[in-house]
């Protein structure tokens, strides 16, 4: 069985201090701290790249878990792997001709390699990565647009989670997008066990509260299934 996950998306922390607000995270009993990278390209939005990855690596030992919304995920892998990153998951729609390269590269560098896919993405294209030789070790199934933080979770995504988790009963499945106390059940019931939540950790007056709330639901789904 897949273990629980919480990821909070650093997205949503101060850019300003991020090495304590990962201390803090992690003392709230993260799992792993959720890395959005975006090139301005792939998504609107322009975020952090390797070398904040890197100068955070510096100040953590934690799992740096890295979502890649760019156009060419190729190009991000000498500079992630040296940089510290620990997971690299690319998007399907950006990798369809390139994606067994770029897995055996990401592995080469030690990194958890894993794919991602929009809301607008059937969930057969991922199949061929996860049923291949050279496979990708997680999923993430983005349950808003890519791109911002603080977007509504969109429940019909969960069709997507259920479809895989009957399918890969031991996969590591990710969500982002909208995650927290209101919605944590509807992803868990269906089959996540990686939960990455933003606004709802950071904003909260309590954020271990929350992460332990999202831990438990995680657990309480997978005693019932």
């Amino acid at each position: 069985m897949a273990k629980a996950i919480i990821a909070p998306s650093m997205l949503s922390s101060d850019f300003a201090n991020l090495a304590s607000e990962a201390e803090r995270m992690l003392n709230c009993g993260a799992d792993w701290l959720h890395m959005d990278i975006m090139d301005g390209h792939f998504v609107p939005n322009l975020t952090l790249g390797a070398p904040i990855i890197e100068s955070l690596r510096k100040h953590t030992k934690a799992y740096l878990d890295c979502h890649l919304m760019v156009t060419n995920p190729l190009d991000y892998v000498e500079p992630l792997g040296k940089a510290g990153a620990s997971g690299f998951t690319f998007h399907v729609e950006a990798s369809r001709d390139n994606w067994q390269e770029l897995v055996q590269k990401i592995k080469s560098k030690g990194m958890k390699p894993g794919v991602s896919l929009k809301p607008g993405t059937p969930i057969e294209e991922v199949y061929p990565l996860l049923d291949g030789e050279n496979s990708v070790e997680l999923v993430l199934v983005m349950t808003v647009e890519p791109g911002f933080g603080g977007q509504k979770f969109m429940p019909e995504m969960m069709d997507k989670v259920r479809t895989l988790r009957k399918k890969y009963p031991s996969l590591d499945i990710e969500v982002d997008g909208g995650l927290g106390p209101s919605t944590i059940e509807a992803a868990t019931s269906a089959g996540a066990n990686c939960i990455v939540a933003g606004s709802s950790v950071f904003g909260a007056p309590d954020p271990a509260q929350v992460i332990t709330l999202l831990r438990v639901s995680v657990e309480e789904a997978q005693k019932r299934s």
